[in-house]
């Protein structure tokens, strides 16, 4: 039984929870695919990123460590394209049949990761605000077999993130240039992450994901989530994190205009520019950073090379 916009938002409000396509109102639907779409195409495009820097691994055991991580991301991509079929969508076509820059994943996984320190960063910081992201959803969402779905991705990005900080504490420990390395990976990837969770509140156009009980918490309660842990992480560690707690306002307060431009040949945010319009942050996203089409590439072409490999078997 399909319900109006208005009376399904009401039902969720109450408790209510969608098991299937039948139920959905065009505006559940609407919400419900942009998510996902967002949740496959983060976790899909993490894959060649992550698979990039896994060859800076100090050891075979480490690149072990690595490759698992990737093989876990992949595994998540598959569950949020699953239930996008589920729905209506084509896997087929959202793996194969888009364009690089038609992908839904935020503009941190079109930067290359160069190092190991840069690896486990993107650990500490994106799987972060990927398990920030997700948990709200698992806790508040009215979609039951994404509900369900959830608890075992939940259970693997803590891992990565896990993985992660064990690394930031060694390469911290070990100082020097090791430190140096982390701390200029943490001066590029904060405010990525940051920059991550979207519009400020007060601009936000759309609550759809709100209105319908896809997810609980707003773009501005999320970033605090996320910098609660990963501000006294870095304090913890003697790395310089960009932000600081308010006790007046509690709250963690960005000690650098937000938002601000990114170079991204330099891997440097121009602070000193001051702050720039959304639209400016948008245009930038729009145009996909440097990996974007490597990276979707390299995802893509696993279709035809696997094709011919099976053709070659039965021919």
């Amino acid at each position: 039984m399909a319900f109006t916009d208005e009376e399904l938002m009401a039902k969720v409000q109450d408790g209510y929870m969608v098991e299937s396509p039948e139920e959905m109102s065009p505006g559940y639907k609407k919400a419900l695919t942009v998510q996902l779409t967002v949740q496959a195409d983060t976790e899909l495009m993490s894959a060649p990123s992550y698979w990039m820097a896994a060859r800076y691994a100090p050891s075979t055991n480490t690149q072990v460590s690595a490759h698992a991580i990737i093989q876990d991301e992949l595994a998540h991509a598959n569950i949020a394209y699953r239930l996008l079929e589920d729905i209506g969508e084509s896997k087929e076509k959202l793996v194969y049949g888009r364009q690089p820059h038609e992908f839904k994943h935020p503009y941190g996984f079109d930067q290359p990761l160069d190092n190991w320190a840069d690896l486990v960063v993107a650990n500490g910081f994106f799987d972060r605000a990927g398990i920030t992201l997700l948990s709200d959803v698992y806790q508040n969402t009215s979609y039951g077999p994404l509900k369900r779905a959830l608890v075992k991705v939940d259970m693997e990005e803590t891992f990565h993130l896990r993985h992660g900080e064990v690394w930031m504490r060694r390469l911290s420990k070990a100082g020097g240039e090791a430190k140096e390395m982390l701390q200029r990976s943490v001066d590029w990837m904060f405010p990525m992450t940051v920059e991550w969770f979207g519009l400020p509140d007060e601009m936000k156009r759309h609550s759809g994901q709100l209105d319908y009980r896809l997810k609980g918490l707003t773009n501005d309660q999320l970033r605090q989530v996320w910098m609660a842990s990963t501000v006294p992480l870095c304090e913890q560690l003697g790395l310089k994190a960009p932000a600081h707690w308010d006790e007046a306002n509690e709250e963690y307060v960005l000690d650098y205009p937000f938002p601000c431009e990114y170079d991204h040949e330099s891997k440097v945010w121009l602070i000193d520019d001051g702050e720039i319009s959304w639209d400016q942050v948008f245009t930038r996203w729009k145009g996909r950073g440097p990996m974007n089409e490597i990276y979707v590439e390299s995802v893509q072409r696993s279709r035809s090379q696997v094709g011919r490999w099976l053709n070659g078997a039965t021919a």
